[in-house]
């Protein structure tokens, strides 16, 4: 049984036609979520966690009860506290957990969409993510926090709907998406490309995320964690002999294939390059400087994926920022490891934050607090 009280987990069906960035269309939108912990009267302590490339929306519980990819972080107590706090977490459009990607059926030729499903955008990603929560009556965020790419929906949040969230708490994230990050996802589709022309498409998806996994870790984590040692104690040269490194990179290669679909690889990694938080919005100064909300802007000083200079350049440009930053030799994964910082950091941040925002929403006439958004349909594009 889940240790998280008040534990939901669904697939809503959503306003369609959902209009792209792109004008393509998608006939129908399903939205896998969960959500933990109980939502005020006031329907306003709901806190958006978003997350990374491959994550799903399992980010509190897992399958069969199993502890979710932000376990040390959700729950009574934790930094994101469910008993103070609503936590929901969706699965985004284009993954392969539940949420409509290409391995939905496209209702229009009654096959799954596959390599045919259209370009997506984490602005995309984000306005499903405001129609889940008009689906579940859910006027405004307390919070919206994420790494990786969960922070880039972050940053989105703040400027596609800023008058629905109260706080927001980017982490090892990017205002841009760089040209050392571009170049590291192209050469891990390039490998599932390779994978499906020799006509085993695991194989390009393992080497993909042995690619990836480069990203995620630092060098320091790998000497002090593998060093040379060899897989088997054998000092004579073998034809086949492994290092332990390369191993744990087979082992993550063959856990991401055995859960994860190349067609999500592919639509997702594709989404995040496009990613540019001031395009068509003006410079990106400009841009950031916009966000008014309280903003916390974690770092992790090991990561070569996107380095801490990236969330301190979104802290200065942000006017009512800071930084914090994680320090730990696990690089990028370190917002999925390192809790007991999480906890200081994220923690540290809402409690902060609490106190005045319970006196503003206070002042405020109920009916001004629950109009902003529940009746919003926006499943077309913005203005």
């Amino acid at each position: 049984m889940s240790a998280v009280p008040h534990h939901v987990s669904a697939i809503a069906t959503l306003p369609a036609p959902f209009v792209l960035e792109s004008g393509a269309v998608l006939p129908e939108l399903h939205l896998a979520y969960e959500s933990y912990g109980k939502l005020s009267p006031n329907r306003d302590n709901v806190i958006l966690v978003c997350h990374a490339l491959t994550g799903s929306a399992a980010a509190g519980v897992g399958p069969n009860g199993r502890a979710g990819w932000w376990a040390g972080l959700i729950g009574p107590g934790n930094a994101l506290d469910t008993r103070r706090h609503h936590i929901i977490c969706s699965n985004i459009i284009g993954s392969c957990y539940g949420s409509t990607g290409p391995g939905s059926i496209n209702p229009e030729t009654g096959v799954p969409y596959g390599h045919s499903f259209p370009a997506l955008t984490i602005r995309d990603m984000v306005r499903a993510q405001r129609l889940l929560l008009n689906h579940l009556e859910i006027p405004r965020l307390h919070c919206a926090i994420g790494g990786s790419m969960g922070g880039m929906q972050v940053l989105e949040w703040a400027l596609l709907f800023p008058d629905d969230v109260d706080l927001l708490i980017p982490i090892a994230t990017a205002a841009q998406h760089s040209a050392w990050a571009l170049a590291f996802n192209a050469i891990a589709r390039e490998a599932i490309a390779l994978g499906h022309a020799a006509g085993d498409v695991s194989a390009g998806l393992r080497l993909a995320r042995k690619v990836a996994m480069m990203t995620y870790r630092s060098s320091q984590e790998f000497a002090e964690r593998f060093g040379r040692t060899r897989s088997t104690p054998n000092s004579t040269p073998q034809p086949d002999e492994a290092f332990a490194v390369e191993l744990w990179l087979e082992h993550h290669g063959r856990q991401l294939a055995g859960r994860f679909t190349p067609e999500s690889f592919n639509a997702i990694t594709r989404a995040m390059d496009r990613h540019d938080v001031a395009h068509g919005r003006g410079t990106l100064p400009q841009v950031l400087g916009s966000i008014a909300q309280p903003t916390l802007c974690v770092g992790i000083g090991s990561d070569v994926l996107y380095p801490p200079q990236e969330q301190q350049q979104i802290a200065r440009l942000i006017p009512n920022a800071r930084y914090a930053q994680i320090h730990s030799p696990c690089g990028h994964d370190a917002f999925l490891i390192e809790f007991d910082q999480m906890q200081t950091i994220v923690g540290d941040f809402l409690e902060a934050a609490h106190r005045p925002l319970q006196k503003s929403r206070q002042s405020q006439p109920q009916s001004h607090r629950s109009s902003t958004a529940v009746n919003r349909t926006n499943n077309t594009l913005p203005a």
